[in-house]
């Protein structure tokens, strides 16, 4: 057997054949063969470690990424290195570790996710304190006219409004610019003593509520863009009225010399002559009081709860229809709040009052003394019905809730049956309704002419089903604005009168400014 490659003697060169002659004796061989064997044995076995071990390391690799796949998310090393059989089970792949491996392509990026559908940027407000009270009303007005529609506003319901998209702007508006002066003279209590109770209370409430406000009141009178009269018709017919005189000369004097003094010690009132002043007058006598004085009857802004606009005092589009409401407890406006459902309103229509004017006689002469069960028609509740059920609880009890004009053509029970969620049927020619600038009438009440009382029956039975109960529901989504709160809320009572005058005011801006 020969040796092993690296322990056989070189062969001897052809070109010196006598070099080993001369190199001494031979070399010799070893002795024992079995040692021999051994050493060959021991290099080979080492070789075949080394590659035992080198595929041990391989398997490990391999199984490493296997590993790693199934615990770690996937990426492009890891599938290139690992596959699935058709048994479901996992294999390593024949391909070296990734780490081995030629570089390969980078894989294509996912697809961006689809980007959220473009938001329009709200314009920055400018600073509204900077600007002129002139030039803030301008820039109201075109702002209300160019405004954005609403899409959705769980504090407005859009049927009530003419346009919700308008109002919403206006109002904030009203709330980020509207500053109030209020006049301190004027004697008490004609002047800063608002009455709380009874039909008058409108005018009374207001006045209370916004000499409390922080938010619109300004004792700077150079940075109002309205100027308030604080007076109380109701104050003003106790105080100078001569019973059973029936001259009202004296109260329309009473405030015109109020007024002339105010043109004299102020410079405010002589500027536009009365155009940014307004007053707040619930009494039947409220428009009367403003005829003495020419600019104060044509020019200022008039809240009347008498709102005729056949008399040449009230001017549709510039003063407001001012909303009777009657409040039997100060302290406790809400009380009586609320109403029965749909289901459980028994009865067609109903009234209860005194018989006067030129409505109400027609409207007995031919539906009173119960000649009919579903029109419940008196002059006063008799006391007979009225201990099974109330004043009240038959405004509850009725589908429809007769609101007959008296010696004039607003009435307090309109509100009332927003109140007790009845529908209102409107018995007054020339009456310009409350809040009509921004208020829907048609959505929630019945506006029936004077001589049509004769076929009051055959109009509201003629009303389908469904029509009355979308009608219901705006009664009750309008209620909230029609309430008076102690601390004014949004949208109540207070701020939509008040919107109303802002936006007669921003109007008459317009008219000035063309």
């Amino acid at each position: 057997m020969r040796p092993p490659p690296h322990l056989a003697a070189p062969a001897p060169s052809a070109a010196a054949p006598s070099a080993a002659s001369h190199a001494g004796p031979p070399r010799r061989r070893p002795r024992h063969r079995g040692a021999t064997m051994a050493t060959t044995t021991t290099t080979t076995l080492s070789a075949c470690c080394c590659r035992a071990a080198a595929l041990a390391f391989l398997l490990a690799a391999g199984a490493a990424t296997a590993l790693l796949t199934f615990s770690l998310p996937s990426s492009p090393s890891a599938s290139a290195t690992t596959r699935t059989d058709f048994t479901g089970q996992l294999s390593v792949a024949n391909h070296p570790p990734p780490h081995l491996s030629a570089p390969r392509a980078p894989a294509t990026p996912p697809p961006p996710p689809p980007s959220p559908p473009a938001v329009r940027r709200r314009r920055r407000e400018p600073s509204y304190w900077r600007m002129a009270p002139e030039e803030a009303l301008r820039y109201a007005k075109k702002e209300i006219r160019d405004a954005e529609p609403v899409l959705d506003d769980p504090d407005l319901y859009a049927p009530l409004f003419k346009n919700v998209s308008q109002f919403k702007r206006s109002y904030e508006l009203m709330e980020r610019i509207l500053k109030v002066y209020i006049y301190q003279d004027g004697r008490r209590p004609i002047f800063h003593t608002p009455p709380l109770s009874g039909i008058y209370a409108s005018e009374g409430w207001f006045m209370k509520l916004l000499t409390e406000s922080r938010r619109h009141v300004v004792a700077d009178a150079t940075r109002a863009h309205l100027f308030y009269l604080p007076y109380s018709s109701q104050q003003l017919r106790l105080t100078r009225y001569v019973p059973d005189s029936h001259d009202l000369r004296p109260l329309s004097v009473y405030l015109r010399n109020f007024v002339r003094g105010l043109a004299i010690k102020y410079p405010f009132w002589n500027r536009t002559r009365g155009a940014d002043h307004f007053l707040v007058a619930c009494h039947d006598w409220g428009p009367y009081t403003t005829t003495a004085h020419r600019d104060l009857r044509r020019n200022t802004i008039k809240a009347l709860c008498n709102a005729d606009s056949s008399e040449g005092i009230f001017t549709p589009g510039k003063d407001v229809s001012l909303p009777e409401t009657t409040i039997r407890t100060p302290r406790r406006p809400l009380r009586y709040v609320g109403g029965l459902p749909v289901s459980r309103r028994g009865i067609l229509a109903f009234f209860a009052g005194n018989v006067h004017g030129r409505v109400r006689p027609e409207l007995l002469r031919h539906w009173g003394g119960r000649r009919d069960d579903e029109m419940r028609v008196y002059s006063l509740l008799p006391s007979r019905v009225s201990r099974r059920m109330s004043y009240i609880q038959h405004m509850k009890n009725s589908r429809f809730c007769l609101c007959p004009m008296g010696y004039e053509v607003n009435s307090p029970r309109i509100v009332e049956a927003l109140y007790y969620e009845c529908v209102p049927v409107i018995i007054a020619d020339n009456f310009v309704l409350p809040l009509s600038e921004v208020l829907d009438w048609s959505a929630f009440s019945v506006v029936v002419a004077e001589k049509d009382i004769p076929d009051l029956k055959r109009i509201l039975q003629g009303i389908p089903l469904r029509r009355y109960v979308r009608m219901h529901d705006c009664v009750k989504r309008l209620q909230r604005h029609f309430l008076w709160h102690a601390r004014p809320v949004k949208y109540d009572l207070f701020h939509m009168i008040l919107h109303s005058i802002w936006l007669s005011r921003v109007n008459q801006v317009e008219i000035e400014a063309s």
